[in-house]
């Protein structure tokens, strides 16, 4: 029985598809290509998702929240288009190379077809379900034919726009190639990650976290393979940003990232062979065990982050010096300022970290609202190290970013002797988004204030995007929880738990932010060009998302923000 528009449209997709709209108003004619693209992967989506909330229970999702199918297969191509936007002001002010803006086309064309591979498969999974259920459901032919419609307009949309930035009919061949071999990594990922850690998230949010680190490590290929084989394969593919805009912060970033996934498969293997050779006939204590495979643990991990990793960066960019003392000149090259950083965010971290696990175990106050008080922890931390030392702040991130990896790597695995001390520690702040098989908040927290931060560097006329996750998450959904909790009353609907005077509360907060931020900026020589219109429109959509969406909001809210404030 076929669904009518109007009842498809709950609130969360009215958001979304606002969201949308409001990037496709923005783009330029040159971009009208893009337009379409992210146009029909929106209508694409948006069937995909009413077909699979319609279908039997396909996957092992998060409990309690919904598909966010469309949510998260637009986000990310949004977000690149967005960055499109603003690269394409900067080559008609003649202030980037117009490699740059190529390079982010790319980067456009590989999250869509990320998104596209991933919403074929669930349009797959869903229509076999269906079918197998009632085979004479007539709607699924309609679905059919619109899906396909839509996945061949987008293909040719892609196929004209790529032929736009080669110089050859075989370049053009490479580039889509490349964009395939996206696409089914994306879908091979996803099925890993929804098999591997049921109910640990939404559709939704799996096809965010698959299509970005598809998007993050193909970029890393792409950039080992350009310096690496420059000479056999076309430089258009894979060299476009290569030697122009990367920085050494950002490589030692991506090096410890991929040293820490190399780290995770190589310690798997070591593990599996110490027990099929030693470790299952061996009669020793546990204790023993534990301490052996603690040692393994370490020096694996030790290998690989001092010897792999900084083998990997002095490949791709030329340091001067090996990269682990070239962090040490970086923090030295100011050291009263950076040091003093450093010994302020520990105190704080310590003595927020001491009082919050106290009152995690003896108060009876909701978790989630306990939890607010970290984001507000982060604006303490970020906010004034973003303003006067941006830079310190990047390498800060990935090095926090790691220590969570290491710290979540030795909790799954019960590493003697931190193991079960993580585990009971990081359990007092989780709630009904987490899981005994992986904890994502304080991840999901961290990566939302990152995330803009890092895809500012380069060229940015907008001053405000850096602050996106900031102000976001540490100010807005922080006084949206606390209000709301406190003094709503009116919700936004029936079941959920949203109230309006949370939503008012956290659209004013950030405002208010915004009001005293952009003089504070402007007195530190940014030259403002961001208007208040365009920031209200940024503010409500990005509070009213907050509002409605049932999905991980430290993921998606600072993504949307921040594609808003680029405009």
């Amino acid at each position: 029985m076929a669904i009518s528009p109007l009842k498809a449209m709950n609130g969360e997709r009215v958001v979304v598809l606002i969201f949308v709209l409001r990037v496709l108003s923005s783009l330029p004619l040159a971009l009208l290509p893009h337009a379409l693209s992210l146009s029909l992967l929106s209508l694409f989506s948006l069937v995909v998702e009413i077909r699979v909330d319609n279908s039997p229970s396909l996957f092992k999702t998060r409990p309690g929240a919904s598909s966010g199918i469309i949510l998260g297969a637009v986000t990310l191509p949004t977000v690149m288009l967005s960055k499109l936007i603003q690269l394409s002001r900067a080559v008609s002010l003649q202030q980037i190379e117009i490699g740059e803006l190529e390079h982010m086309t790319m980067q456009f064309w590989a999250a869509s077809a990320c998104s596209c591979g991933v919403l074929i498969f669930l349009f797959i999974v869903a229509w076999c379900a269906a079918n197998k259920k009632n085979p004479h459901f007539s709607c699924s032919v309609w679905d059919a034919k619109f899906s396909l419609s839509c996945v061949i307009l987008y293909s040719a949309v892609c196929c004209i726009s790529l032929a736009t930035i080669s110089h050859t009919g075989f370049n053009t061949a490479l580039k889509l190639l490349w964009l395939l071999c996206h696409g089914f990594a994306t879908v091979k990922l996803i099925q890993h990650l929804l098999s591997t850690f049921p109910f640990c998230a939404s559709i939704g949010e799996a096809n965010l976290v698959t299509s970005g680190l598809v998007l993050y490590f193909g970029d890393m290929l792409a950039c080992t393979i350009s310096k690496v084989c420059r000479l056999l394969i076309p430089p258009e593919l894979v060299s476009i940003r290569y030697g122009i805009k990367r920085s050494e912060i950002g490589i030692v970033i991506q090096g410890v990232l991929l040293g820490l996934l190399i780290f995770s498969a190589v310690f798997k293997f070591l593990i599996h062979l110490w027990e099929y050779f030693w470790g299952a006939n061996n009669s020793e204590s546990r204790e023993r065990k534990e301490i052996w495979i603690s040692l393994i643990f370490l020096t694996s991990l030790g290998f690989i982050m001092i010897a792999v990793a900084p083998s990997w960066m002095m490949i791709v960019l030329d340091f001067d010096v090996h990269p682990v003392p070239w962090i040490f000149e970086f923090i030295f090259s100011e050291p009263f300022k950076r040091l003093s950083l450093c010994i302020y965010w520990l105190v704080l971290i310590y003595a927020s970290v001491l009082r919050f696990y106290n009152i995690s175990k003896n108060s009876k106050i909701e978790r989630i609202l306990l939890r607010k008080y970290y984001h507000l922890l982060a604006v303490l931390m970020f906010l004034p190290t973003l303003i006067y030392q941006p830079k310190f702040l990047d390498l800060a991130f990935g090095a926090a970013l790691a220590v969570f990896l290491v710290l979540e790597i030795i909790r799954v695995w019960r590493i003697w002797p931190l193991g079960q001390l993580v585990h009971q520690f990081m359990s007092a702040f989780t709630d009904h988004r987490d899981s005994d098989l992986i904890i994502v908040s304080h991840f999901s927290l961290l990566l939302g204030c990152a995330l803009p931060i890092w895809m500012s560097s380069g060229f940015n006329d907008r001053p405000l995007t850096p602050f996106a996750g900031i102000l976001s998450l540490g100010i807005g959904d922080t006084m949206a929880s606390m209000v709301g909790h406190k003094y709503g009353v009116l919700r936004w609907s029936k079941t959920g738990k949203k109230t309006i005077e949370g939503t008012a509360a956290g659209i004013t907060s950030v405002l208010a932010a915004c009001s005293v931020l952009l003089p504070l900026l402007a007195s530190t020589g940014y030259f403002l060009t961001q208007h208040w219109f365009p920031i209200f429109i940024a503010v409500t959509t990005s509070g009213l998302l907050e509002a409605y969406t049932t999905q991980l909001d430290n993921a998606f809210i600072p993504l949307v923000f921040y594609s808003l404030l680029c405009l």
